[in-house]
């Protein structure tokens, strides 16, 4: 390929696909495309510096790492953190609208209930509360053996004691007593289920 003076040059243009880029390798004349230098290229270990735009929905990686990023506002299915996730704000951490749900007992104080939520309110059946424990089964297809359930008095005139026993997959148990109040009505309990692991 012959030497062309910098002052020779013509004026740059903005590349089109079929344009080519000749280099010259070993002494050997090569052909490097527009579309083969930004189409479809595979970039190793590149500094990019600061991006001003762009749209990575589409991207896949297993060894991205993006050091104090300013996500915003994100979704997704999960997330597996090494380290510890807090909350700098007022909202604080939690479930979101859509996670929690609501049932009402029927029968009696010791009838089972059935949600299949990781938080919810149950409303207990309308009955006079009493000293003496009493306990009755949560079936929940989200909870599993090594779960653990936060569990508190939502609303009701009386006062309970109240204790989650018997955690096992698809259900646990809730023991539950007054501190001496007998008023008949109909008290509401709300629960939370933290995700936990034996190991």
């Amino acid at each position: 390929m012959a030497t062309i003076a910098i002052t020779a040059l013509p004026v740059a243009t903005a590349a089109a696909v079929a344009d080519v880029l000749p280099i010259v390798q070993s002494g050997t004349t090569k052909q490097v495309t527009n579309a083969l230098l930004f189409t479809n290229s595979t970039l190793v270990a590149p500094a990019l510096g600061t991006v001003a735009s762009g749209n990575i929905s589409a991207c896949t990686s297993t060894g991205m790492v993006m050091v104090t990023p300013v996500i915003g506002a994100a979704t997704g299915t999960s997330l597996t953190a090494t380290g510890t996730i807090v909350s700098t704000g007022t909202a604080g951490v939690g479930y979101a609208t859509g996670a929690g749900g609501a049932v009402t007992q029927i029968t009696s104080r010791t009838t089972g209930v059935t949600l299949n939520k990781t938080s919810g309110a149950i409303t207990l059946v309308s009955a006079a509360g009493s000293a003496t424990a009493a306990t009755f089964t949560v079936t929940n297809s989200t909870v599993a053996a090594t779960d653990v359930i936060i569990l508190n008095q939502k609303s009701g005139t009386d006062l309970y004691d109240l204790m989650v026993t018997a955690v096992a997959a698809g259900s646990f148990n809730i023991t539950f007593r007054t501190t001496g109040g007998t008023t008949t009505e109909t008290p509401v309990f709300n629960f939370a289920i933290i995700k936990a692991v034996a190991a």
